[in-house]
């Protein structure tokens, strides 16, 4: 009888529970974020004699290397440094990864106008801007953007190893128009640090918020069911760091889409005289409806930048306890 006990008991037991509090702090606040990518990061290539791809024709973009000739590398000066130490010879061995697989390749060393010269454009960290969207209080777990952090040149997600999260101050905007998104233009603070990132996914990115929290408002999680048609408030910074509401009006719920569940036009006249409609940077601004936050901001429709659309707040949050 108690192996029969034991057998229920173990069936019935969750196989991953998510245990994300269910009131929040809300965000809005503007983010500066440092991702530091997963190896050395290839985003194009330069001519030499001529020839694109001269250092090795193997290589694409979105290819990371991690070792020359054995020796791991992180940042460019890693990679600088052990290209230097073969410089007498005309190659050096590589270890690269493309679509989380590892392949090996010789890489030609060209010396040009007293310079060794690889052919290749390459980056170890993404810098940019974004918004805060919740800090969890029962874990300090933060999530921002509401996408993935990708790459301009390789249109690819990039591949992290750590990231950081500091403070940053909205200076301008640049308005969006039909066609061409706008921006919000920044001036980093590197050394106030807010937190780190651990991961970058499709919902956003994720880490430990280590700030202060005592100027934040704690605020009830909002199911996909509490979302209705209708007038909501969206949360972001215009200007320097003060977090400011404007009204919204949602117009569609999308339960089948994987990212784009909520399709939202903004009516705020202030927020339309400033940015034109939904500018870069404006991503991880947290929307509120009938006292509950329940999305995020994630894209702006270009053909129409009043309109953008949004992310549930409980997708979001499922990712950051994994």
């Amino acid at each position: 009888m108690k192996k029969v006990l034991l057998i229920l008991w173990v069936l019935f037991m969750p196989l991953e529970v998510l245990a994300y509090s269910k009131e929040i702090y809300l965000g809005g606040n503007t983010l500066g974020i440092e991702l530091d990518c997963d190896g050395i990061l290839v985003v194009g290539f330069y001519e030499i004699d001529g020839k694109y791809n001269k250092g090795n024709p193997n290589l694409a973009k979105g290819d990371y290397i991690t070792k020359v000739n054995g020796n791991e590398v992180n940042t460019l000066s890693d990679l600088t440094d052990e290209i230097e130490k073969y410089t007498s010879a005309k190659s050096v061995n590589i270890t690269y990864k493309r679509n989380n697989k590892e392949y090996q390749t010789k890489l030609s060393l060209v010396y040009d106008d007293g310079i060794y010269k690889t052919g290749l454009y390459v980056k170890d960290s993404i810098t940019g801007i974004g918004t805060l969207t919740y800090i969890d209080p029962g874990t300090n777990i933060y999530g921002a953007l509401g996408h993935e952090v990708i790459e301009s040149n390789t249109k690819r997600m990039v591949e992290i190893k750590s990231g950081l999260i500091f403070k940053n101050v909205i200076t301008s905007i640049d308005k969006s128009k039909v066609g061409e998104a706008g921006s919000k233009n920044a001036k980093y603070y590197y050394n106030t640090l807010y937190g780190n990132i651990d991961k970058n996914t499709n919902y956003g990115i994720f880490g430990t918020y280590d700030k202060g929290l005592d100027n934040l408002k704690l605020v009830p999680v909002g199911d996909k069911a509490d979302i209705k048609i209708g007038n909501a408030q969206l949360y972001t910074v215009l200007n320097g760091e003060k977090v400011e509401e404007f009204t919204i009006r949602i117009t569609k719920i999308n339960e089948t889409s994987d990212t784009k569940n909520i399709t939202f036009e903004i009516t705020d006249e202030e927020l339309l005289n400033k940015t034109g409609g939904v500018v870069q940077g404006m991503s991880g601004s947290p929307i509120m409806q009938n006292g509950k936050i329940v999305g995020v901001v994630t894209h702006v429709i270009v053909d129409n930048p009043t309109k953008g659309y949004g992310l549930f707040i409980t997708k979001m949050l499922e990712e950051g306890e994994k």
